[in-house]
């Protein structure tokens, strides 16, 4: 009988053995040695919350034609919260160079197209379920997801005005992490991966998401601020308060001190703009700015 200090369920479902883990921020992930699967135990914030919502959500997204790595097996136990998915072929996009990130840009719109429907009745709000009728708008749970702290900052204002026409767009269904790493080719097929962020909300906050990524990214990885290819960015739908949104969410989530030191004029700035190439260029600008001044990755 195997010991609760070394139980493996997952073998009682025929999987593993396992090779070595790679451990990421919020989860630790390990290929079967036989390359059939992939364990991912989920760490940090919410991990039985990630697990429910990846297991339900890449299982709806299948019933649609997405091509998602099927669920062999799933879990909350001794060893935590952890999902069996079967091993997909394919290579994760590139944005090593402009054409690359053409390519990657032309996937992200055919998930979109088939994830981004208007659903009657839907709210805001983690994962794809259903949610009471009391559920709050999409404002208000962009909003929720900054620290309390920031409500007492200079900017908090005209963040909350810029924000809260988007309850006007329809709520659709957001993969929530839509990186290159994320979605895998295999020659003319797509795989989409990783899941657990999913969530219901404005289309528009997975290609902000996008947006956000691939900038940031590119500028920390070295690549001058004259080569971000804004004019394929604005392939993708766009929203200056969202950008706006997306920018503090991420200061936020950095040291203390770094979201002080974004002003009042930088998010009115972007929030206010109405034309994609503008915002963008000067979204980079800023990120560029940040990055000078030590914010980390």
């Amino acid at each position: 009988m195997r010991s609760a200090k070394t139980a493996e369920p997952w073998t009682d479902h025929g999987l593993g053995p396992f090779g070595p883990a790679a451990l990421k921020p919020y989860s630790r992930t390990r290929f079967a040695t036989d390359g059939s699967a992939l364990l991912k135990i989920y760490l940090g914030i919410d991990p039985e919350g990630r697990r429910q919502r990846e297991v339900a959500t890449a299982q709806r997204a299948a019933q649609w034609g997405i091509s998602v790595p099927a669920v062999l097996a799933t879990g909350n136990d001794e060893t935590g919260s952890w999902t069996a998915f079967r091993k997909v072929d394919g290579t994760p996009c590139s944005v090593s160079t402009y054409s690359a990130i053409e390519e990657y840009i032309g996937h992200v719109v055919a998930v979109s197209g088939r994830l981004h429907r208007p659903i009657d009745g839907a709210t805001p709000g983690s994962g794809w379920e259903a949610r009471r009728a009391s559920a709050v708008s999409s404002a208000q749970f962009l909003l929720d997801q900054l620290s309390p702290g920031c409500r007492s900052l200079p900017w908090w204002t005209v963040l909350w005005e810029a924000i809260q026409p988007i309850d006007s767009h329809p709520v659709v269904r957001l993969h929530g992490d839509l990186k290159p790493d994320h979605l895998l080719v295999d020659g003319e097929r797509l795989h989409v991966v990783d899941w657990e962020a999913s969530a219901c909300g404005p289309a528009v906050l997975d290609h902000t998401d996008v947006v956000f990524h691939l900038v940031r990214d590119l500028l920390y990885g070295g690549v001058p601020l004259g080569r971000i290819p804004v004019d394929l960015l604005t392939r993708l739908p766009f929203s200056g308060p969202a950008l706006a949104w997306r920018l503090l969410l991420w200061l936020d989530r950095r040291r203390a001190q770094d979201i002080d030191l974004i002003t009042v004029h930088d998010v009115y700035r972007l929030a206010a703009e109405e034309q994609a190439a503008s915002a963008y260029r000067s979204f980079a600008q800023t990120v560029a700015l940040l990055r000078a001044a030590g914010v980390p990755r």
